[in-house]
């Protein structure tokens, strides 16, 4: 384990969220597909289910992905934005199918408040762990989609959006079958 249950957990959702608008496909398009979202990432706590809450997540989705590519100095200015703005207030929890696990916002923040907060807590692991490494760009050459490699051996490449990989991993055999 690299890090915390709660932190993969939430860096994951990060992923996700960031590859709902991968290589152009807007898969946040409407409050129902804010709905289906979270409720596959299991977030909790009030909601609006308005525009306006859909266009925050989305204008957060926009921050944590240039957060993914940027240098060590810039996702820290950043982390420390998105902590300022949602009052952050770290205490453990446990609610649900959940164990204890940090949350730094009540159940009643404004939705990207609280989903800022949760990737930002768990970046801040990241980056004190000096695991930014791990946050990857898909390497296949048709993909922007973000990747996070949690294996053991540094080998993850390719994103979990499509079939990437495997595109990948032909196109390499039929270049071999060719090159014999």
């Amino acid at each position: 384990m690299v890090f915390a249950p709660d932190t993969e957990v939430a860096l994951r959702s990060v992923v996700n969220l960031i590859n709902t608008s991968a290589n152009g496909d807007e898969q946040l398009a409407t409050p129902a597909d804010l709905d289906r979202f979270l409720a596959t990432e299991g977030f909790t706590g009030s909601r609006t289910r308005d525009a306006a809450e859909l266009a925050s997540v989305q204008r957060l989705r926009a921050e944590l992905a240039e957060l993914w590519i940027a240098g060590e100095s810039a996702a820290v200015d950043t982390l420390n934005r998105l902590l300022q703005q949602a009052r952050a207030l770290p205490q453990l929890v446990k609610h649900d199918e959940w164990d204890w696990h940090l949350h730094a916002t009540t159940p009643e923040a404004p939705l990207a408040d609280r989903m800022s907060t949760e990737a930002a807590m768990a970046l801040v692991d990241v980056i004190r762990s000096k695991e930014m490494d791990r946050m990857l760009v898909c390497a296949a050459e048709d993909c922007d989609a973000v990747v996070l490699d949690l294996s053991r051996n540094r080998s993850k490449r390719y994103c979990d959006t499509g079939n990437c990989a495997n595109r990948a991993h032909v196109a390499a055999y039929r270049a071999r079958k060719a090159a014999s």
